[in-house]
């Protein structure tokens, strides 16, 4: 299994989020590049000295999102994750570009050496808060050939955060999970329903026992309740390493460090 290749392990693995600040002509930019790729790389270093599993790293900050991503987020994210590889070359890293940028991060991690991306809207469509969303699979797999990046994973979340899923409302997660797979997912995320929210764990089991692929949850693991999701084949945690577990916040090394002290001790 190539996610067993590339995180050394098949089930528990943590990949800690990197809100990346936001970015030259975004609503809330304010700081210069080398401001905003120092800041990304101070959390890589968190994250690499607690023994976290792998990082993705993303523009969360870019808000409010949009579906017309510039030149310019793509290069200055490229800029940004080249940095962090550097710094941290044997790391599992992946990069994901709101909102729904999933060609422009495909780019990006072919440039500067990521794994795997983070795709919003692989299959069917829903209405997202920047709006209508379509499904993507066949352009952006066949993207992904058309450049060479064959080797950069894709995790697609499926009935995803911050989303109205009503015109899919016959459609299970599990149905919706098979039709991923189908279309040649490399992993599947599952959310609660926005930033921070738990995963529903009964949805994180029904999903796994329906598909062979990998199944991450991407929402709303935390210290007190990780043991609900150790089951799941990835955990992306991004909001609970932060001070008072809010996504906007600075990073909280401790968080990381006992999160991490748990895990190790926990997945023995």
């Amino acid at each position: 299994m190539k996610f067993t290749e590339l995180f050394g392990r098949t089930k528990s693995v943590v990949i800690g989020m990197i809100h990346v600040k936001a970015l030259p002509g975004t609503p809330l930019g304010c700081m210069n590049m080398s401001r905003i790729t120092e800041e990304a790389c101070k959390e890589a270093e968190i994250y690499r000295d607690a023994g976290i599993d792998g990082v993705i790293i993303e523009n969360m900050h870019d808000i409010p999102y949009s579906f017309s991503v510039g030149p310019e987020i793509c290069a200055c994210m490229t800029a940004v994750c080249a940095a962090v590889r550097r710094l941290c070359p044997s790391l599992p890293l992946g990069v994901q570009i709101l909102a729904s940028a999933n060609k422009p991060a495909l780019a990006t991690a072919l440039a500067s050496g990521m794994d795997f991306i983070r795709a919003e809207g692989f299959v069917f469509s829903h209405v997202a808060d920047e709006g209508f969303l379509d499904a993507c699979a066949g352009d952006l797999l066949r993207y992904r050939k058309q450049i060479g990046a064959d080797h950069v994973q894709i995790f697609t979340d499926i009935k995803k955060k911050h989303s109205s899923h009503a015109i899919t409302s016959d459609i299970s997660i599990e149905e919706t999970a098979h039709a991923a797979e189908f279309f040649l997912s490399d992993g599947l995320v599952i959310t609660g329903t926005a930033t921070g929210m738990q995963a529903d764990p009964q949805e994180l089991r029904d999903v796994s026992q329906s598909v062979s692929i990998p199944v991450l949850v991407g929402s709303g693991v935390t210290y007190d309740n990780v043991e609900r999701y150790l089951h799941a084949n990835g955990m992306i945690v991004g909001s609970h390493f932060k001070t008072g577990g809010h996504w906007a916040n600075a990073m909280d090394p401790q968080r990381v460090k006992r999160f991490m002290e748990k895990i190790h001790e926990v997945r023995k």
